[in-house]
């Protein structure tokens, strides 16, 4: 509810208005405890599928540190962007910008199984791409009407149904325990489900804040169960102490750490995903306008909003983070404040960009065993399948849509569970290919615009076998 303690109604639906910063301060940490294990999530999960991530035994592990900086760091500087803005670059609105799981689907075949050296191609493909991003906001208006809820409901399913996959392997033990006996074991899935019980529970039986950062609390009691059993350990080689002694207490991030590398493949996919990604940024800003502020986002915002995407991924890149996008919490986390200030998320970016300076902070999160972060993953992109049917339910299910999600999903899902059946593809047409997300969202975007006349019943029974559905 809102706090009238803060400020008048008036001043609380102003974006410029700056509260008491005894009152702005807790409330920018909270926008940014709501989405901060959502921002860490893709650099563990990229480490993990490039093969130095949690379990692996790789001598990179220690990279995995690296990454998680950079993703706390340049989520809090596209953050401050968006809020303090620079010249066109910046909505002047209180949106919460972090790493997005929409790339993730590009990104784990682009380093499969390629260590260190896979993050070159990946990081240079993230520059490209962020300047590319931030191009689309010379024109983003423009493209909204490719990009029906068929189109955008159909890519964030696919987003979801290529990492649930990831939730179930890490609440199991993690890709490197498969083949031994503790993986899948009850002690494994013993703390995945105790995140998942905490979670639910935060999210149905209490309100506010709690129920937001039901996915954090629920982590730190999987991580407190995962002490008491036994999985992790204060001391010892790999305990919590010497993560903690071993990381820097400062830190400057290197540019090109990783190198400079040309991939097609790496260019192709975050420029087509940032499409998709620009589109969410527009909704996101509708959404913190309506709902803080009580009315339509102004062209200019749209413009400036997209503008700092795409350059907060492009420099991110630089330094080795991945593609930031607006965070979608943070437009119920408005709703339910009422409070619209820019500079409370200010505020919140500022302490992002402290955390991503002190590796410490890195450290401890890399102590997490991989089967507590299992468990959360299962909730948060169990609800990325679930936001993405939610649109999917604005669609008006006549025989030409069911037509067009039925060719998309068949094919994107299919190459994702089969990629072999694409083997003799180039490496880059096989790379884009058999991430599915890119298959299925140029299918729906092309049937879309190209097939404008609706289909009756007696076009679509005969492969629908007898279940050809109903439209509203």
């Amino acid at each position: 509810m809102t706090d009238t303690s803060i400020g008048t109604p008036e001043q609380l639906r102003d974006p410029n208005y700056t509260p008491p910063m005894a009152k702005a301060i807790p409330l920018g940490i909270q926008h940014v405890l709501a989405m901060f294990v959502s921002n860490v999530t893709p650099a563990i999960i990229v480490a993990g599928a490039a093969g130095f991530g949690f379990g692996s035994g790789s001598p990179d592990f220690p990279e995995l540190l690296y990454l998680i900086q950079m993703s706390m760091l340049f989520a809090g500087i596209a953050t401050l962007l968006q809020t303090i803005t620079l010249g066109p670059i910046g909505a002047g609105l209180p949106i919460v910008q972090g790493t997005s799981f929409a790339f993730l689907p590009i990104m784990i075949p682009l380093v499969a199984g390629k260590g260190v050296d896979g993050l070159a191609a990946l990081f240079t493909g993230v520059i490209i791409g962020g300047l590319f991003h931030a191009f689309i906001g010379t024109f983003v208006g423009k493209i909204r009407f490719a990009l029906p809820p068929l189109v955008t409901g159909l890519v964030v399913t696919m987003i979801g149904l290529a990492l649930v996959k990831v939730g179930i392997q890490y609440a199991a033990g993690g890709v490197p325990a498969i083949g031994t006996p503790e993986y899948g074991s009850l002690l494994n899935w013993s703390a995945a489900l105790v995140v998942i019980i905490v979670t639910l529970g935060l999210k149905f039986f209490t309100k506010g804040m709690l129920s937001i950062s039901a996915v954090l609390i629920g982590l730190i009691v999987g991580y407190i169960y995962a002490l008491i059993t036994g999985m992790i350990s204060f001391g010892g080689d790999f305990g919590i102490a010497a993560s903690w002694n071993n990381a820097a207490v400062f830190a400057l991030p290197m540019p090109f750490k990783y190198g400079f590398e040309l991939s097609a493949a790496a260019v192709i996919g975050f420029c087509l995903m940032a499409f998709i990604s620009a589109i969410e940024t527009v909704g996101d800003v509708s959404g913190i306008t309506k709902g803080g502020a009580g009315r339509e986002a102004t062209e200019e915002e749209i413009t400036g909003a997209t503008y700092a995407d795409g350059v907060g991924s492009a420099v991110a890149g630089i330094f080795g983070g991945f593609p930031n996008t607006s965070f979608s919490q943070n437009v119920g986390l408005i709703a339910m404040t009422g409070v619209m200030s820019r500079h409370v998320v200010t505020c919140g970016a500022i302490f992002l960009i402290v955390c991503g300076l002190i590796p410490k902070v890195g450290a401890v999160i890399r102590t997490v065993p991989i089967e507590v972060l299992g468990g959360g993953v299962i909730v948060m992109f169990g609800m990325v399948v679930a936001a993405g049917m939610s649109m999917l339910s604005d669609v008006d299910w006549d025989r030409r849509n069911m037509v067009i999600f039925a060719i998309a999903i068949s094919v994107g899902l299919g190459l994702q569970l089969e990629p072999g059946a694409v083997q003799y593809l180039p490496d880059t047409l096989r790379i884009l290919a058999t991430s599915g997300l890119l298959p299925a969202a140029l299918i729906a975007i092309v049937l879309n615009l190209i097939l404008p006349t609706p289909l009756d019943a007696t076009q679509t029974e005969e492969i629908s076998g007898g279940m050809a559905g109903k439209s509203k």
